[in-house]
């Protein structure tokens, strides 16, 4: 059993994706960000970046004491090396699906975050930062929309890990100032993984915990925005 500490959000989302590909039970745990839960110190514990998704494996393969991972990559990875699956069948397709995982985690991720923020929470409206982050979404989308010519998937052939982890972020394509019709390869392939059953399911478990709607306040966007190292302290 996998307990997941999760909150709708993109990274959140690639864990549910790749639990009910899997089909590898598992309990929702929520951590509701606006309230500020991912401070709370038997939080910190598992995940000491005070950020979620992160999970406790009650039943790890060696037979010891339960693991946690914290960061939406690692579990990813842990996942599909307890499964055996979604991640590659040769060495060769490893490989390009875990390129295709660290861009999503150090590009597409921090990028489309920053974006986010400053499009749509910021209090102050930034032109030139609003542009920037635009800007380097709609490069970073060009650059998968190459990659995605002539093959169905991110890392090939074979469904994995590296589509799971870019898909939650290629949804709010909208409000990254992103049309879809702009990248056909894209748009192909984001139609065909939101058609998936396991994508189907794992985003209604979302919409049961928070409409996907559901507006953020101001306090809300003090408690995730406000944070220092003071603020994270155990």
């Amino acid at each position: 059993m996998i307990d997941l500490h999760y909150w709708p959000t993109p990274n959140g989302h690639k864990i549910t994706m790749m639990l009910e590909e899997t089909g590898h039970p598992y309990t929702i745990h929520a951590v509701n960000i606006g309230q500020g839960e991912q401070f709370k110190p038997e939080f910190l514990k598992i995940a000491p970046n005070n950020r979620m998704p992160a999970i406790v494996d009650r039943e790890p393969g060696d037979g010891g004491e339960p693991i946690s991972v914290f960061e939406s990559g690692a579990i990813l990875i842990y996942l599909a090396n307890k499964t055996g699956k979604f991640f590659g069948e040769t060495q060769r397709e490893r490989v390009e699906q875990l390129q295709w995982l660290m861009w999503q985690m150090g590009g597409l991720g921090p990028m489309a975050g920053q974006n986010h923020h400053f499009n749509i929470y910021a209090p102050e409206k930034l032109p030139y930062a609003q542009k920037r982050y635009i800007d380097e979404t709609n490069r970073l989308y060009g650059v998968l929309d190459r990659q995605l010519a002539g093959r169905p998937f991110v890392g090939g052939e074979h469904y994995s890990i590296a589509d799971m982890a870019i898909y939650p972020w290629i949804v709010p394509h909208r409000a990254q100032g992103q049309d879809l019709a702009d990248f056909p390869h894209i748009q192909r392939w984001f139609e065909a993984v939101k058609a998936r059953p396991a994508t189907v399911r794992a985003y209604a478990k979302g919409e049961a915990i928070r409409p996907s709607d559901t507006p953020m306040t101001d306090e809300q966007k003090k408690i995730l925005f406000g944070q220092t190292a003071a603020v994270t302290k155990e």
